[in-house]
């Protein structure tokens, strides 16, 4: 059987402590990189996964052989009113920026300009900053009153954090959240969602009066915080989301993140 070795990235988190911490607990290597340049010796590691940011990650995964798991661009866009209750379009950065209403616009799966409401489009990063053909997820606004993180495996919970409440962080274990209970019940509609096996989705309670239970967006298990979830579950997940890539069967390989080619001096 080959042995796990979770690498780390410089960026010191405390996620990522956490995750060293119980991966080392299972006998699982950790090794944390110095730079964005992947030392020779490392290159190739059977069994190796990492945690860390996508810019980060897409730099060392190709080194690394791995394979890394995310939802699909416009995987938001394609759910059912029923699980999102609002208006949400994919698009383009050149589409969004005729916009000239209000809306929340984010990436959909990285960090390339601030996820937020804009005014309207003319808000947006110009071409200077942000290519016209990034894709967006261009949003009605409606205000979360709790939010949650789920740490989610095969379609199952696998561990879960509330994180903020009330416009304010609120970090607390699920089994501690009087809503645990509604929010279980809600992650369950989302095993027919169209979601890879190891993910991160946060759900939450739309503002109201009429309790609408809401998924806010997904995320990478390999770059997603924490916050109160049990490090163990966690790093079951981030292990299934982000390990060689000959490991993952048919089902997961439409959900691999098509990886840059990464230029070396």
């Amino acid at each position: 059987m080959t042995t796990r070795t979770l690498f780390l990235s410089p960026r010191v988190t405390a996620t990522g402590h956490a995750l060293a911490d119980a991966a080392r607990r299972r006998g699982t290597h950790v090794e944390t990189l110095r730079d964005w340049r992947v030392p020779e010796e490392w290159r190739a590691t059977p069994g190796a996964a990492v945690y860390a940011g996508p810019l980060f990650a897409d730099a060392v995964a190709g080194d690394l052989r791995l394979g890394l798991l995310e939802a699909p661009l416009d995987w938001l866009a394609g759910l059912p009113y029923e699980l999102t209750h609002r208006e949400i379009e994919f698009s383009t950065v050149a589409e969004a920026r005729r916009l000239r209403r209000p809306a929340f616009i984010k990436p959909p799966n990285d960090k390339s300009f601030p996820a937020r409401v804009y005014p309207d489009g003319s808000r947006l990063p110009g071409p200077d900053a942000v290519d016209d053909g990034t894709p967006v997820l261009v949003s009605d606004i409606v205000a979360f009153a709790v939010e949650y993180r789920l740490f989610l495996l095969d379609g199952q919970v696998r561990t879960a954090s509330r994180y903020f409440e009330h416009g304010e962080l609120a970090v607390a274990p699920l089994d501690e959240d009087p809503r645990g209970d509604e929010v279980l019940a809600f992650a369950a509609r989302l095993a027919e969602a169209g979601l890879p096996s190891a993910v991160v989705v946060d759900v939450g309670l739309v503002t109201g009066e009429d309790r609408r239970w809401a998924v806010v967006e997904a995320n990478a298990a390999w770059a997603s915080g924490h916050y109160a979830c049990d490090p163990d579950g966690a790093l079951d997940v981030v292990l299934r989301a982000a390990r060689p890539a000959t490991e993952f069967h048919a089902a997961d390989r439409r959900f691999l993140r098509p990886l840059p080619e990464v230029v070396r001096d």
